[in-house]
């Protein structure tokens, strides 16, 4: 993906973090409180395809099959409640290729993740940053309903459900389709450590940076030149934005000190 005239390249530390917060102040609250979600990048080509349009051919058709069967043989370690909205975030925590993309509300867990891997600090890094309440203004009358009668910016499973019980909901309500947010349940610590939720557009063939292109009022990236990674890492590490911290347990407490005594 080339790079375009919103695409904001910052050459310091605090050129960087203008660049992530200067959008966060709420004139109607009089609070800094950002109405952007954040998603780290190793590399500005990538773009923002799910886990399930890498597994081949008609993958659309073949949603639904994986799901079912998560649910089947996952049933003893079930999610709160039967909606498959649970189920869905369940199967994304654990690997499942599925249509949800990751992201985070704090822009220094978008950054721990343009800068984990360290085979690629010859490259440029990337944070993509998307208005998630703007893109509100996108969807079909019955689920902005039912965000406004809940008082909020984004799903829960819990609120989706009642109006959107399946994958074939999502699609009825309009032809042109749509992003949504979704919070997922707190399923572990990992969640809560790295203020998570989920996007998901309303077609699963719909690829989100394609579908942004076309509303580009919604989003800018960031760019991190590779000379400027080690920085960011460095800075991040001495925040306590690690994996010891994004990942808890001996896994990530092994990443972690892995990459801290790890030279360039």
């Amino acid at each position: 993906m080339d790079f375009t005239a919103d695409d904001i390249v910052v050459e310091s530390w605090t050129e960087l973090q203008n660049a992530l917060f200067d959008h966060s102040w709420d004139n109607k609250i009089e609070r800094f409180r950002s109405s952007f979600v954040y998603r780290g990048s190793s590399n500005p080509d990538f773009d923002l395809s799910t886990s399930i349009m890498r597994i081949g051919s008609k993958y659309e058709e073949l949603e639904p099959h994986l799901l079912r069967n998560f649910r089947k043989y996952a049933h003893t370690s079930a999610a709160s409640g039967n909606s498959v909205w649970n189920w869905l975030a369940l199967a994304q925590h654990h690997g499942l290729p599925t249509r949800l993309l990751d992201w985070t509300y704090s822009p220094y867990v978008a950054l721990h993740f343009a800068t984990e891997d360290l085979n690629k600090y010859d490259e440029d890094g990337c944070v993509w940053c998307v208005n998630y309440v703007k893109s509100r203004e996108f969807l079909p009358a019955p689920l902005m309903k039912a965000l406004e009668d809940e008082g909020s910016n984004v799903f829960t499973p819990e609120v989706l459900e009642p109006v959107a019980p399946s994958f074939k909901a999502l699609k009825s309500f309009q032809e042109d389709e749509y992003v949504m947010f979704l919070e997922p349940p707190s399923l572990d610590a990992r969640i809560v450590h790295q203020y998570a939720l989920f996007s998901m557009m309303s077609d699963v063939k719909t690829e989100l940076s394609q579908w942004l292109q076309k509303h580009p009022d919604l989003y800018f990236r960031v760019i991190i030149p590779a000379k400027l990674k080690w920085e960011v890492r460095d800075k991040l590490d001495q925040a306590n934005i690690t994996e010891r911290v994004l990942f808890p347990g001996l896994t990530g407490l092994s990443h972690w000190l892995k990459r801290h005594y790890t030279h360039s």
